[in-house]
């Protein structure tokens, strides 16, 4: 247990803000509209002070495990844990309405209602009086942690605008960036924060907000694998590929987040959660598993404009992009940059979405107040030559989660869809002396009717 805390006294420590350096016109809105926004994003501050609380909660749980119970609670962790139980009775209170709907009961704009009348005062009883100015620059997170009460859906943003919020406490000092304290963020305050959102999805039926289906990660959830991960890192017993052999004990946050898959789904688990199947069967080492979904979670979630369009920027998140110059005049990263809403490639860069070059009679000096630093190691970028995946290649450390296979043979959706024919199937016959007609596909119908399936 010392050794978590060694290692989390390793890593960059989290900056202070003071609540009288806040700025009226810094309040959070929102900001990334575009692709090149996410990008700008990546750059600023608030997404490197992101990335660093992330690192801390991490490391400060690794070979711990669930219940948990600090001998002395911190009173932060504990007022926050007391304003989600009182969220959590709120549902009591507003029982789901009798609608025929399969995702989405109207009571939770009720619910969502009720949060934005009374955000401000839920803040007012939390925090002490010398920050309650910070309240206009923390309630947009809070607001936007347990879903869209608009589209009554819930996904990865809102769990990552609980984990903004969380980052602002402890900007502001209101939670203390120890080892001691982050630990009970992660396995007291976080764990709580998920039974709640369980809850609301269970009782007003929330949809998955941009869900991925089957190749997905988890229709709503994903920080919760990035430190169930953690707690397992550096342990050897559990396999990855102990998640393939329910039930599972409520040991730690990967644990916990599978059974809730088993609960919510049915069918074969290699069917529904390919991606999360890939992994138990795919990677060896917990610590493998790990480092890839950090980077993972970076990439899909923190890249895509889909994903965090929603979220608001701006005051303790810094976003001090005002002296950049416009996207057609940036200069390249030193790391090798991708385009806009590109496919994920191993194992998961974190460039800078936009690449295009300065003429070379333009004299920029590339801005020196944000250096690109990595999100998931604290260091400068580096170009590394990435190998292939294929036969005989092993995989480094720390590499990536390759996704799942393909199917292997036709599928109901291959073999049954008019115009495709899937690759595994036999190749048509020669044409014969009989005149045929070409079809829509380019292929010639035959006088015979021909087998869908491989023969």
């Amino acid at each position: 247990m010392a050794t978590s805390s060694g290692r989390t006294n390793n890593l960059p420590e989290l900056r202070e803000i003071s609540v009288s350096s806040l700025r009226p016109a810094d309040i959070p809105v929102l900001r990334i509209k575009t692709d090149v926004d996410v990008g700008m994003w990546k750059r600023t501050r608030g997404y490197q002070d992101y990335g660093i609380f992330l690192r801390r909660l991490a490391e400060s749980v690794v070979g711990y495990q669930l219940p948990y119970e600090d001998p002395e609670p911190d009173k932060g962790v504990a007022a926050v844990i007391d304003m989600l139980d009182k969220l959590d009775k709120w549902i009591d209170e507003i029982p789901p309405l009798p609608t025929p709907q399969r995702f989405g009961n109207l009571a939770f704009r009720t619910w969502g209602k009720r949060l934005e009348a009374e955000c401000d005062d839920l803040l007012r009883a939390l925090l002490p009086t010398h920050l309650l100015p910070s309240i206009p620059f923390i309630s947009p997170y809070l607001l936007t942690s347990f879903g869209s009460f608009t589209r009554m859906d819930y996904g990865t943003g809102h769990e990552t605008s609980f984990a903004l919020f969380l980052l602002c406490l402890a900007l502001l000092r209101f939670i203390s960036p120890e080892p001691r304290i982050e630990r009970q963020v992660v396995l007291c305050l976080f764990v709580r924060y998920m039974r709640l959102c369980c809850r609301l999805q269970d009782v007003y039926k929330l949809e998955p907000a941009g869900s991925h289906g089957v190749w997905g990660l988890d229709d709503y959830f994903f920080l919760t694998y990035v430190f169930g991960s953690a707690q397992l890192r550096d342990q050897t017993e559990i396999p990855p590929s102990a998640i393939l052999r329910p039930p599972l004990p409520p040991s730690n946050l990967y644990f916990i987040s599978i059974m809730r898959i088993h609960e919510v789904k049915s069918g074969p688990f290699h069917e529904h959660s390919s991606q999360l199947y890939s992994i138990a069967t795919g990677v060896q080492y917990w610590s493998k598993v790990h480092s890839g979904l950090f980077k993972m979670y970076e990439a899909e979630v923190l890249g895509k404009r889909v994903v965090v369009q929603h979220i608001p920027l701006g005051g303790l998140l810094d976003w001090d992009v005002e002296q950049r110059p416009p996207a057609a005049s940036v200069a390249p990263l030193a790391s090798p940059s991708v385009p806009p809403m590109a496919a994920t490639a191993a194992p998961w860069a974190t460039a800078a979405p936009y690449a295009t070059t300065i003429p070379p009679s333009t004299s920029f000096t590339p801005p020196t107040r944000m250096p690109p630093v990595s999100f998931t190691t604290g260091l400068p970028h580096t170009h590394r030559s990435l190998g292939s995946h294929g036969t005989g290649h092993k995989a480094s450390p720390g590499g990536p989660i390759l996704p799942a296979r393909a199917p292997l043979g036709p599928t109901a959706s291959t073999a049954l869809r008019p115009g495709v024919v899937p690759s595994t199937m036999a190749p048509p016959p020669p044409p014969s002396s009989v005149s045929q007609a070409p079809t829509e596909g380019g292929e010639m119908e035959e006088p015979a009717s021909r087998s869908s399936g491989p023969s």
